[in-house]
């Protein structure tokens, strides 16, 4: 079984951001009720003033203001699909896992057309809360030991962040250059690997090319 992330890995840039400028166009409420709350957020998520739980719930909740969303998800894949990466593409088996952070209705409808298995955020749109934990770093290692640990041939990722369950594959790969090169995962010094651990443990997104 091969395991991929999806945002940054086999999509760019971030299918949650990507869903929220499609719909504020089609919906330009978003742009006074949605978007200071988001930009606050970010801010707030960069300077380390908020936890990232928090700020994927406040980045999340334009979902619950969109009363056409079903109609909307599909047409944004509709367009948007063509940004799976090629390599991906080449490579795609049936017994895939998809595993991401963002929001299950969001990647639900893509992992359907590809026709591969996935798990993601589980996000109740009319509450605004998470109904399970944010499929990010540790919680997807986690996921897998609780699934009885399948044999992960290669796991795919554009995040260092992702050590945890990079770990728990036979091979590892780290995505770059706009989810379009395949790279070797880097062979971590002791640096890294406490710096790997310290962004997994707080919730914060590493790339190799920062």
């Amino acid at each position: 079984m091969n395991v991929y992330d999806f945002d940054g890995t086999i999509y760019y840039p971030d299918c949650t951001v990507s869903f929220a400028l499609w719909c504020a166009k089609r919906h330009p409420k978003l742009w006074f009720k949605y978007a200071p709350k988001a930009f606050s957020s970010l801010f707030l998520y960069k300077v380390g003033k908020m936890k990232r739980y928090k700020f994927e719930r406040n980045i999340f909740s334009f979902l619950g203001m969109i009363d056409d969303f079903e109609e909307q998800i599909e047409k944004f894949w509709d367009v948007h699909e063509k940004r799976i990466s090629s390599w991906y593409l080449s490579q795609k088996k049936s017994d895939d896992l998809i595993i991401s952070a963002s929001p299950e209705c969001i990647i639900a409808p893509i992992a359907k057309r590809l026709g591969v298995n996935y798990v993601a955020s589980e996000y109740d749109r009319e509450f605004g809360v998470f109904t399970n934990n944010l499929m990010y770093a540790k919680e997807k290692a986690r996921y897998i030991f609780e699934h009885g640990f399948p044999i992960i041939d290669n796991f795919y990722s554009d995040s260092i962040s992702d050590l945890p369950i990079a770990l728990c594959a036979e091979k590892a790969y780290l995505i770059t250059n706009k989810a379009q090169k395949v790279n070797k995962w880097p062979n971590l010094d002791k640096k890294m690997l406490n710096r790997a651990y310290r962004k997994t443990d707080t919730g914060t997104n590493i790339h190799l090319e920062e």
